[in-house]
């Protein structure tokens, strides 16, 4: 069997670099030396992979030198590709990966792409760069194929093997391959696509489209406050009928569903069509933690507070809950916009790591919260820890006008004075 290198060691290339190494040799790669110790220790700071399943890998190692691959015939990247600040598609990541590939490049190698692009990317960014490092011809000397990422951080039951995979190859030949290859460990089983474009375009329809649900139900939340119903009411009546989608208000974040429209929107434009519904449905979600900030200012005067100087408590920074990546996580618009009020805002997560929020956000963790200090609570990020607690013990972090805001209606009804 091929040895396989897996580049980069993040969320996703971990669980898959765990599940080919039960298996066959693989390489794990990246250039965090920090990273490469803890996992050499059997640590992994991502909560993905435990210590026992990192033992029973035993076909995996773990490097940070590019010596330590270059016997590998098969390369799969699962480098991030996240979004600038004009909310353009950043390939800086998936370009220098490609040209760490291409430094130890051989004749009859595959490369195999598994991070989220545009359709076309692969062949029109990737392909070039392997060719100018490496001297080598695609689809004579070397080859490719794109297997999206299907990864859900924090999800226990879905894992990288129980997930169905996507495959595609630059040639039929190819395409068998890297089918056979995923198919040896994916026990939901593979499908293969007629090209790599394709199975680029699988993928970041997958998450465009679960961002457009989500906006719709976050811009069907505004409609009904001003009508003075609550949404999460409505939406479990309308949840009666069996085709009716369970999709609910929210904050929209993390490397995947605030992300990835923006590759299809950026690939549209560029071939001359202006995507009106998913750049609508986009700018719904981006003003969601602006409009929740705003909410919650309006219900703490009406609770009869002085908002300039007020305490506020966000419980929850991670993008999703029962997962510690800070990712392109909405919250910090709340925070951001609480601040622009005037409010004293607190930050705690029993989840993320301290010295990341600090590095990414200048966010310093609150770890030991004090009852009746606030004049508002946020249950931000709904991680067990959080939603363990009873009303009561929520309210007890309150003062006697403190509001208690349910951001994403995980609390009974009427346990909160307000939700999405």
């Amino acid at each position: 069997m091929k040895k396989i290198a897996v580049i980069g060691l993040g969320y996703v290339g971990l669980p898959l670099a765990v599940a080919f190494g039960e298996k066959r040799e693989v390489v794990g790669f990246d250039i965090n030396t920090k990273r490469i110790r803890e996992l050499a220790a059997g640590e992994d700071i991502t909560r993905e992979v435990t210590r026992e399943e990192l033992g029973i890998a035993s076909g995996l190692s773990f490097t940070d030198g590019l010596d330590s691959i270059r016997d590998c015939r098969v390369f799969i990247v699962t480098v991030p590709t996240p979004i600038d600040e004009f909310k353009s598609p950043d390939l800086t990541p998936l370009v220098k990966a490609s040209e760490t590939v291409g430094k130890v490049l051989k004749k009859g190698d595959i490369v195999i792409y598994e991070s989220t692009v545009y359709p076309g990317a692969t062949e029109e960014v990737c392909v070039p760069v392997l060719e100018k490092i490496s001297g080598l011809t695609f689809n004579k000397d070397f080859f490719a194929g794109y297997s999206p990422e299907r990864i859900n951080p924090g999800d226990k039951e879905h894992r990288v093997t129980t997930i169905k995979k996507v495959t595609s190859g630059s040639t039929p030949d190819i395409a068998d391959e890297v089918d056979a290859l995923y198919a040896d460990i994916i026990t939901a089983g593979t499908h293969k696509a007629s090209s790599i474009k394709v199975a680029e375009a699988a993928k970041v329809i997958e998450n465009t489209q679960r961002d457009l649900n989500i906006a719709l139900m976050n811009e069907l939340s505004m409609i009904f406050t001003r009508l003075g119903i609550d949404t999460h009411e409505v939406l479990a009546a309308a949840g009666t009928k069996w085709n009716f989608l369970p999709f609910k208000p929210g904050l929209v974040g993390g490397h995947c569903i605030g992300v990835d429209p923006y590759y299809l929107t950026h690939k549209a434009q560029a071939v001359g069509y202006h995507p009106e519904v998913i750049l609508a449905g986009r700018r719904v979600n981006d003003n969601m933690g602006p409009y929740a900030a705003a909410e919650l200012i309006k219900c703490m005067i009406k609770s009869g507070q002085t908002i300039s100087g007020a305490r506020v408590l966000i419980l929850g920074l991670t993008f999703k809950e029962n997962c510690p990546d800070l990712r392109n996580t909405r919250v910090i618009d709340v925070v951001n916009e609480l601040q622009e009020f005037g409010c004293q805002v607190d930050v705690a997560d029993c989840w993320a790591d301290n010295e990341e929020a600090q590095h990414e956000y200048g966010i310093t963790l609150v770890r030991d919260l004090q009852a009746g200090l606030y004049d508002a609570v946020i249950l931000a990020v709904p991680h067990n820890e959080y939603t363990n607690m009873s009303e009561s013990d929520l309210r007890a972090l309150l003062n006697a006008k403190g509001v208690l805001f349910d951001l994403k209606g995980v609390l009974p009804l009427g346990a909160s004075d307000l939700r999405l």
